[in-house]
């Protein structure tokens, strides 16, 4: 068996419930070392066989997995985050399938919801935005064209950017150039929940320059948008005025 687990967005403590057990009684565990807290590896049993994926190939990941299923052995895919945003998982189950190895998938708690927590901040404030956009820039993995950064920036809601710190002259240019203004909030969220997190707010213009000024280069979350900001109306959730299934007007 095979569990694909999310270690969460980088503190040992926020991993689920039920990933902390399957790491615990795992026989095997790949984990993604250029980006996964090492710290989680510590709730692993003394003899369990541990690998980085920052060093495999894909072929090497799934000879492992064989290997320990050939074995009898349960095998923890430990990804970054949530497993479902950016985690290659799909290429992975795949080949299992094409094996007849069994496997399942516990969420995790994502990066962008780490990076809300870390600015205290609501992605979905009433009359500002009621949607968020995860995306990223194109790199060595590209993007389809109807998803360029200038077509998503022309709604004018949250976006919330991965895998794009060291482009950020181009993201601000490109968003710019889909509809923000120049002085729209920004913030650049560097390891969150992390012991060494940082953010850094700013505006779209100046992304770029409040990266290299902190030193940023990786491993952090762009976050766009007037959410950042300070005008909002309240939720009619609460409002004395609004009944719902729970609770009469006022």
């Amino acid at each position: 068996m095979v569990d694909f687990v999310g270690a969460g967005c980088g503190a040992a403590d926020l991993i689920t419930l039920r990933g902390k057990r399957l790491i615990e009684n795992a026989d095997v565990i790949i984990y993604a070392g250029s980006l996964v807290n090492p710290e989680l590896l510590k709730y692993a049993k003394a003899e369990c066989e541990i690998f980085n994926s920052a060093y495999m190939t894909l072929d090497e990941v799934i000879s492992a997995m064989e290997n320990a299923e050939n074995s009898g052995k349960n095998t923890v895919r430990l990804h970054t985050g949530d497993p479902s945003l950016y985690g290659a998982i799909r290429e992975q189950m795949d080949r299992l399938d094409k094996l007849g190895i069994d496997y399942e998938i516990c969420p995790g708690v994502s990066s962008f919801c780490g990076a809300a927590a870390a600015l205290k901040a609501e992605y979905t404030l009433p009359s500002v935005s009621q949607t968020v956009i995860i995306t990223r820039m194109a790199g060595r993995t590209p993007v389809p064209g109807s998803e360029s950064i200038e077509s998503l920036a022309r709604h004018g809601s949250t976006m919330v950017i991965f895998l794009s710190t060291g482009m950020l002259d181009e993201l601000s240019g490109r968003l710019i150039e889909g509809g923000y203004s120049a002085d729209t909030p920004a913030a650049i969220v560097y390891k969150a929940s992390w012991e060494d997190e940082k953010v850094c707010r700013c505006t779209v213009e100046s992304l770029a320059e409040t990266a290299a000024r902190n030193g940023i280069e990786k491993t952090a979350l762009i976050t766009v948008g007037k959410f950042l900001g300070n005008d909002y109306e309240l939720s009619k959730l609460y409002d004395a005025s609004f009944e719902t299934g729970f609770r009469k007007a006022k």
